[in-house]
Parts: structure tokens; C-alpha cells; sequence
């Protein structure tokens, strides 16, 4: 199972993006769920894609932008400050556009390295010349962030309901090899922590393990087309302890 009928008329959902040299996993997992949830609420009517590098150059007590963040913050964010349009990089959509390219995270692929992370941008509360709206009215806004509890069967009901959730989990030395299959962590360090989407679920037909169908944001030549699956029901890496959702503001 992957999503129930509500996403239907939202298949952007299952895009995949990448944050290129930034660490800024914090602002474009929030992200992503905040579009989705629009779309969602919208019924399919509100295809916006939010400025994920507005969130990280304009929220000064989110974090330190390119070097990483707190992605609860950036839920508080979205309510009180609200988040302006953005497509991908040098897509020239929306206000302001993302500012990082794609770029090789982990595996020897066809993108150039990611390399050391870039400078995080300035705070530029102005859109791009070409887009004919003000920033003030591009704002998007939501009406209401909390957490979801631990609880298996909460977490699957509130992705029914009102969309994927953001989350994060902690990463050790064995995933930055995961290539496919339901990852459990097995050896290797602590390396930190990293925010994802949670969109769905299933159960692995071979070893009948539950995982959550997760999407990473290192483009889709990583993992399982951008995708990775994590065993589920048993807080895995703490993956179920961090849930965070939150409700738009449909009329800006």
C-alpha cells in the first residue's frame, strides 16, 4: 500500500528532489509536505511549489541553514511567517526558485560531486524579477503544526488523512550504503540525523518485513529511485519518535 485515494489528484507527491550542496534536509522535507498538504486540501485544486530556500535563508532561528536545521522549527515557520513559491534549481519558477544543483550525495553516479556545502543565501524578501507577483502576496501560509504519536497505526492514519509526514531519523555508517530492500541498522557509527517524507507502507513480499515507503531528497539516482524503505512498527533509527504534520491556510 502506498497512498490511500485523497492523493489521487496530487501526483506530485511522489517527486523526488535534491538539496545538492546544502544541509538543508530541515527545509525541503518540511517543504515538500507543505505543498502536498495544500494540494491535498485543495482537492488537487493548489499545485503550488514552495521555496524551500526561503525557509532556509529567511527562518534565523530554524538553525544555520546550510549546515543544518530543526525541522520542527520549520513547520512554525510556515504558520507564522508563511513561505513564498519556488521551483527546483534554474527552473525560473515561482519567487525564488531553489539555488543549489543536483549533485552526486554518496554513489559514483552521473552528477558532479556534492562536495563541501555551499554558504547558505541571504534573506531576500523579494521574487525574482520575472515572476509579476509581490513576495507579501506570495506568501502561503499553515493554520495549524503538531506532532503524531509513536503509535504505528496514528502515523498511518494521519498520512490518510491529511498527507505525508515529515520526520527524521538517525543515520548511521550502514545507510550511506543502502542501495535498495527495507533497511535496519546494523553496524557502523552514529553519524548524525537527517529529515525525510514519510508517504506510505507496505510489507515486503519476500521477507514479509513492514516498512515505511520514505522519500530521501538525494535525487533519484539514489536508493530505490530517490525512495528507501525502513522496517516499520519498531521506531527504527527513532524514525516514528519525530512525526511532524501540520494543516495550510488555504486562502493566503
Amino acid at each position: 500500500m502506498i497512498l490511500g485515494s485523497s492523493f489521487q489528484n496530487c501526483p506530485t507527491l511522489r517527486e523526488i528532489r535534491d538539496q545538492g550542496a546544502c544541509g538543508s534536509c530541515w527545509s525541503v522535507s518540511p517543504i515538500e509536505n507543505f505543498r502536498h498538504r495544500i494540494c491535498i486540501h485543495s482537492n488537487g485544486k493548489n499545485h503550488v511549489r514552495l521555496s524551500a530556500v526561503d525557509l532556509i535563508s529567511c527562518c534565523n532561528y530554524c538553525g544555520n541553514g546550510c549546515h543544518g536545521g530543526d525541522p520542527y522549527e520549520a513547520w512554525n515557520y510556515w504558520m507564522q511567517n508563511g513561505i513564498v513559491s519556488g521551483g527546483p534549481y534554474n527552473s525560473n519558477q515561482g519567487c525564488r526558485p531553489y539555488e543549489f544543483a543536483s549533485c552526486d550525495h554518496i554513489m559514483n553516479g552521473t552528477r558532479p560531486p556534492c562536495g563541501d556545502y555551499l554558504p547558505t543565501p541571504g534573506c531576500i524578501q523579494k521574487c525574482e524579477d520575472s515572476y509579476n507577483v509581490p513576495y507579501g502576496k506570495d506568501l502561503n501560509f499553515g493554520s495549524d503544526v503538531y506532532s503524531v504519536g509513536e503509535d504505528e497505526t496514528q502515523i498511518q492514519l494521519e498520512i490518510l488523512k491529511n498527507g505525508p509526514v515529515e520526520t527524521d531519523f538517525v543515520v548511521y555508517e550502514d545507510f550511506l550504503q543502502y542501495k535498495s530492500g527495507v533497511y535496519q541498522h546494523e553496524k557502523g557509527g552514529y553519524l548524525g540525523g537527517h529529515a525525510v517524507k514519510i508517504l506510505g507502507w507496505g510489507v515486503d513480499k519476500t521477507t514479509k518485513t513492514p516498512y515505511w515507503i520514505i522519500a530521501n531528497s538525494w535525487n533519484s539516482d539514489w536508493g530505490e529511485n530517490g525512495y528507501f524503505r525502513m522496517l516499520r512498527g519498531r521506531n527504527e533509527c527513532l524514525i516514528e519518535s519525530g512525526i511532524v504534520a501540520g494543516i495550510p491556510k488555504l486562502n493566503k
